[in-house]
């Protein structure tokens, strides 16, 4: 089926590019001690375990198997839960240590290119996923949409840290961490993700 081929595709190029957008991001998180950037950069692992699911999902006689779908779908709804609890711990500790975030020319270029390209890859893939009946395709694309998302939250956060407005990088984690949850359970309940 060529659409499931398409389906695995992109996932294998989302991969690609996750491996370096997570490395950059978190690189550039801790550096600058950007609880945003941090979070953005481990919601890339989030993505990738999502790819992973849907190449699982649409590779060999899974491709037409109802119930592979469904354990696709709640395993990318798992995958949206990995990073909340991490982001919360991290947003408290670094307020009880008094960690500021500092600028990053880094973090500005890597998230300005997931604004960019991230958009591209979740519409295709919940076309896809539309196209497909596969939530589980459909969820990845969401998870790029919210990935560019993140990276425009993460931008002005930036951003503003230049200006004097720290807490507004804890706030866009705390923000982060509760749509992941939100868009988990809609996906482990099996509505269509939406963003």
């Amino acid at each position: 089926m060529r659409a499931a081929r398409a389906a695995r595709s992109l996932s294998v190029a989302t991969l690609a590019w996750l491996g370096v957008e997570s490395t950059l991001g978190l690189a550039a998180g801790f550096s600058s001690h950007s609880l945003a950037l941090i979070g953005w950069g481990l919601s890339a692992f989030v993505e990738a375990a999502a790819s992973l699911i849907v190449v699982w999902r649409f590779t060999g006689a899974r491709t037409l198997s109802p119930s592979a779908e469904s354990t696709a779908r709640r395993a990318v709804a798992v995958s949206f839960w990995l990073l909340a609890p991490y982001l919360i711990l991290h947003v408290a500790y670094d307020l009880d240590a008094g960690q500021r975030a500092a600028p990053s020319a880094l973090g500005i270029v890597v998230t300005a290119f997931s604004l960019v390209s991230m958009p591209v890859l979740g519409l295709a893939k919940r076309r896809l996923g539309a196209r497909l009946a596969s939530g589980a395709t459909s969820g990845e694309g969401t998870q790029n949409l919210i990935c560019a998302a993140m990276a425009a939250g993460v931008l002005v956060s930036l951003w503003l840290n230049t200006l004097g407005w720290w807490w507004v990088d804890p706030v866009v984690a705390v923000v982060l961490a509760g749509v992941a949850v939100r868009e988990g359970a809609r996906a482990w309940r099996g509505h269509a993700c939406c963003h």
